[in-house]
């Protein structure tokens, strides 16, 4: 196989990411003309890389006007994945202790490229919901998650790996890079970061890492809490959380 044909068969791997990940963002069917004007890619291209996509069940057709999906094949993959994936079984139990601690919701979450998800959810055992979809991603400097989980990064690294555009705040305010820096390596620091969300008014956000033995975040465990409560319960929803995650990242490094 000579070099150009490894480094077309890897663009064309990308393209096919590209179109799993953005059908992932819009969250429901397209046709394949749809999602190329999606992604910036020639028609000719995702055309043929969604028959082999579908060819393969990764892709499936929806309706009668040339539609495609996310196929059932990536449910097959994905438990296969969680039967051999020891961090999302722990969290889990993890997740279900905090919320029985606290109430609150929990979270398990991790980087997803550039961008930041929640991977696992418990909710909180009272009548408040927190409205959080599983698998969506969000700007890195919006989350308390994102201090952490970005700690062992140089600062050339972070500015390297985040979109600008994403330090612009929901409420149109930009977030400085000094101020996200001094805050990651002060989270570094403490093991532990929270703050009032800025994705909404009315819940406080706590993060806790859970590190690998050379000491980096894997993910991030968190509670999302209204923000009355999170006052009267700081200092205890914090030592839950930090217990919680040095007990998950123990179990996980045995």
């Amino acid at each position: 196989m000579t070099e150009d044909t490894i480094k077309r068969r890897a663009r064309g791997l990308d393209r096919a990411f590209d179109i799993l990940d953005f059908l992932k963002e819009i969250g429901q069917p397209l046709r394949p003309n749809d999602i190329a004007n999606g992604i910036g890619s020639p028609k000719s291209t995702v055309y043929e890389l969604v028959a082999s996509l579908l060819e393969r069940r990764i892709l499936e057709p929806v309706g009668k006007d040339g539609h495609v999906y996310l196929g059932r094949q990536l449910y097959f993959l994905g438990q296969a994945h969680l039967r051999h994936f020891d961090l999302s079984r722990e969290a889990d139990h993890a997740l279900q202790e905090i919320v029985s601690q606290t109430r609150e919701t929990a979270q398990m979450c991790l980087l997803n490229g550039r961008k930041y998800t929640v991977a696992l959810m418990k909710e909180g055992e009272r009548h408040f919901r927190i409205s959080s979809d599983i698998g969506e991603n969000a700007p890195i400097p919006w989350t308390a998650s994102g201090r952490l989980l970005l700690a062992h990064f140089s600062d050339q690294q972070i500015s390297d790996l985040i979109d600008p555009d994403d330090f612009i705040l929901p409420d149109g305010e930009r977030l400085p890079m000094e101020t996200f820096l001094a805050e990651i390596r002060q989270a570094g620091i403490d093991g532990f970061f929270s703050f009032d969300s800025v994705a909404d008014t009315f819940t406080h956000c706590f993060a806790a890492p859970v590190k690998d033995p050379q000491g980096v975040a894997i993910c991030t465990l968190c509670i999302v809490a209204p923000r009355a409560d999170a006052k009267n319960n700081y200092n205890d929803y914090r030592r839950v959380l930090i217990e919680s995650a040095n007990s998950l990242a123990r179990r996980i490094n045995e």
